[in-house]
């Protein structure tokens, strides 16, 4: 199951706000919790920090902490021993710096039933090598980085390459958004938190809808804190599992023609097109219907069309534009993709399923 998670960092806000923000996801149904131990200053932090997480134990979460070996060293423990951090309330480990593979081989059959996430960002065959020593493969897991200087968060293509490696290998996969609205991460450089610098000032919903769609994703996680109350709103309401694309529809726009579009899922045909997205089950369907031409408009990347009586062996077909085309009066525009999810249009594959939705219904 698709999962989503939120953020907290104990020496940012008061215990109260980290509860609170706690209770708003949940109620949201967000079930991660991320935090990082690496950050965590003096005790003070870590004893707030355990009282923050055991109460998202209460709540539900599975909560996973940032480490490396140097938190290993400063508290004197041993990586045969995770006693510690299951008593923190922890669920897991994301080891941002990793050992030599055996140590986290050893790790993954650990008493307490912790996971080890890996830090899937590195590009390496760090999997590889702990897959090599025979580690508990269940309790293994990934997430990717994120990156709070503008400029460094990862190249899509170097993105989907080190994801498709966990996939490839079944493991379980993470990765963050960030939060227009929030101002605090594990270090003091906050100009977002994304794993992908293209995501960095997108909303934070067609973040979340661009990583679920890569397919190479289970878990998103908003890496900074605290999101707004709407973010976590909209986020709860995102279609984890379809990809839906909003639509600012023309106010002329017919019933049918709103029937064809959003009441139905669509489904990219397989003998693709350059110039435009074909959906056409609505035109057997609705063949006996009849569609007038109006709103003859010039068709542009985005748009979202419906041919008319006019294109007789079309009539109810659905397309979206991919470019520019010549509209001679047989196709009907009755609305546009919203801008900030146009870019996902080419990221829409081949006898994929999708949904249209009305973005005034919407919000």
């Amino acid at each position: 199951m698709r999962q989503l998670g939120i953020s907290i960092y104990p020496q940012y806000g008061s215990e109260k706000d980290q509860i609170e923000y706690l209770e708003l996801a949940r109620s949201n149904g967000f079930t991660r919790l991320f935090t990082c131990l690496m950050s965590a200053g003096d005790d003070k932090d870590v004893d707030s920090l355990k009282k923050i997480l055991n109460k998202a134990q209460s709540l539900g979460y599975e909560t996973i902490a940032d480490v490396s070996p140097s938190v290993f060293q400063d508290l004197h423990l041993s990586y045969k021993d995770l006693g510690y951090f299951k008593e923190l309330g922890l669920d897991g480990l994301r080891l941002d710096l990793g050992f030599s593979g055996l140590e986290e081989s050893m790790m993954t059959v650990n008493e307490y039933g912790l996971k080890i996430e890996l830090n899937m960002s590195q590009g390496t065959k760090y999997l590889e090598q702990i897959l090599s020593y025979s580690p508990n493969k269940h309790a293994l897991i990934g997430c990717h980085n994120f990156y709070p200087r503008k400029y460094t968060g990862l190249s899509r293509e170097h993105f989907l390459k080190c994801s498709k490696q966990y996939k490839e290998h079944g493991i379980r996969t993470a990765a963050m958004i960030s939060s227009k609205y929030a101002d605090y991460g594990p270090w003091p450089v906050q100009e977002g938190l994304p794993t992908l610098e293209e995501h960095r000032y997108l909303p934070l919903t067609v973040q979340a809808k661009d990583l679920f769609n890569t397919e190479f994703i289970d878990d998103v996680i908003i890496g900074n804190a605290f999101a707004s109350d709407e973010e976590l709103k909209q986020l709860s309401m995102l279609n984890r599992y379809l990809l839906e694309l909003n639509v600012e529809v023309d106010p002329q726009t017919t019933e049918l023609e709103k029937t064809i579009a959003f009441e139905q899922s669509h489904v990219y045909r397989g003998d693709v097109s350059a110039y435009m997205i074909r959906s056409t089950e609505s035109r057997v369907k609705y063949k006996n219907e009849s569609i007038p031409a109006h709103q003859i408009k010039q068709i542009t990347r985005g748009s979202v069309t419906i041919d008319n009586n006019h294109y007789e062996r079309y009539k109810g077909e659905l397309h979206i534009a991919l470019s520019e085309m010549e509209n001679k009066g047989k196709t009907n525009v009755i609305g546009h993709i919203i801008e900030e999810e146009c870019f996902l249009l080419n990221k829409i594959k081949p006898w994929q399923k999708f949904k249209l939705i009305d973005k005034e219904k919407y919000n």
